[in-house]
């Protein structure tokens, strides 16, 4: 397996698990108290810094374990990544807009906040997976 597609691997799992927790810490918190109500900021920042030292301590690990091409890429990863990174961005752009539609309609806070972080876990996943997807079933550059 290519370290790339290691790094598109712990991505994504990072981010889904980090996710989930966010997640389950606010729905836990609710207990029939509306959403918006609920203390969320703290397990956002929480969520969010988590998942990137979760990141680093793992591409840290991997490259500890398995150190063969940690430190390369050739031109088909360069390709890869770039490609999984627009796939990935477009989600970035859409949290932006639906964010920006929200905030115009005076929506609350909380779910500003929480459509945006959604869009980042969409993005990192669904870049990933197609990074994943391209080195598993090959990759046509165009």
């Amino acid at each position: 397996m290519a370290f790339e597609e290691k790094r598109a691997w712990m991505l994504a799992v990072v981010a889904v698990i980090a996710y989930a927790t966010y997640a389950a810490i606010v729905l836990g918190r609710a207990d029939g108290v509306p959403l918006p109500d609920v203390s969320y900021a703290g397990a956002l920042l929480w969520s969010i810094g988590g998942a990137i030292v979760a990141s680093i301590l793992l591409h840290i690990v991997v490259s500890i374990v398995s150190p063969e091409g940690a430190n390369q890429s050739d031109q088909r990863d360069r390709e890869i990544h770039r490609t999984g990174e627009h796939i990935g961005q477009s989600f970035v752009v859409v949290g932006a807009v639906a964010a920006l539609g929200m905030a115009l309609a005076r929506w609350d806070h909380f779910w500003i906040a929480n459509v945006i972080y959604l869009c980042f876990v969409l993005s990192a996943v669904v870049g990933s997976t197609a990074k994943i997807v391209a080195y598993r079933r090959g990759f046509q550059s165009w």
